[in-house]
């Protein structure tokens, strides 16, 4: 789930019970996607619980978790399958078919990423000093919105920007058109998605300025589509 998937679940428990209750009735098989889990909230358990609460009703499902943000290493593509089934016959034909593609695809990957999460997540005191990195990780996001939203706001930029403070974790949606991204990228250098998707994580307080004096231009030079 991404931190603004997370978002979702958190502000609407009820859709997530309703989403359950309505999967078990049409026999639908769930695939979470647990990419970013703590820069939500910046609380681990929290951003779980959606997972959880699905597995705490016996549904069962496919959970794809990734490490590679919230542990840092991109380039090690560390991550692992989860699945969940309610009859041990169903787990072991899973897991069968399960090596038959691992085998075919990369058989022996390197281990060097993955050594180094079970070694912090098997050590409670490495656990603990993680957990409170990716606290720290989601707090300073928060000020980098917060900073940015204050930023466009002193300049008065076109437009409505509350919608970066609503919005959690590490990307925001702000809004560019294409053209407008485009623009950003050519004439001040600053690199978001054609979507108008930023990633909030290169914000720092020695840049956050010209980002938002980027945004502010570009918007009063092109207009929107």
């Amino acid at each position: 789930m991404t931190p603004e998937f997370c978002a979702f679940f958190h502000r609407s428990k009820q859709c997530v019970h309703s989403l359950a209750a309505n999967g078990m009735d049409n026999k639908l098989f769930p695939l979470f996607d647990l990419a970013y889990q703590g820069f939500a909230s910046g609380d681990l358990d929290n951003d779980a619980w959606a997972v959880r609460y699905f597995a705490m009703m016996g549904i069962e499902m496919f959970v794809a978790q990734s490490f590679s943000k919230n542990f840092g290493l991109y380039n090690e593509r560390v991550g692992n399958l989860v699945f969940i089934t309610n009859d041990p016959v169903a787990t072991s034909n899973v897991k069968s078919q399960l090596k038959i593609i691992v085998r075919r695809s990369w058989s022996n990957p390197p281990q060097h990423g993955a050594r180094i999460v079970a070694t912090i997540l098997g050590d409670p005191e490495l656990c603990e000093q993680w957990k409170a990195n990716v606290r720290m990780m989601a707090e300073r996001v928060k000020l980098m919105r917060q900073m940015l939203y204050e930023q466009l706001c002193v300049l008065n930029t076109p437009g409505s920007w509350e919608h970066i403070l609503q919005q959690i974790g590490m990307f925001s949606f702000t809004g560019l058109s294409k053209s407008q991204a485009e623009h950003m990228r050519a004439r001040y250098h600053v690199y978001l998605m054609s979507d108008g998707r930023i990633n909030m994580c290169g914000l720092t307080t020695t840049n956050i300025e010209y980002v938002a004096k980027a945004i502010h231009a570009t918007l009063r030079s092109i207009p929107a589509e």
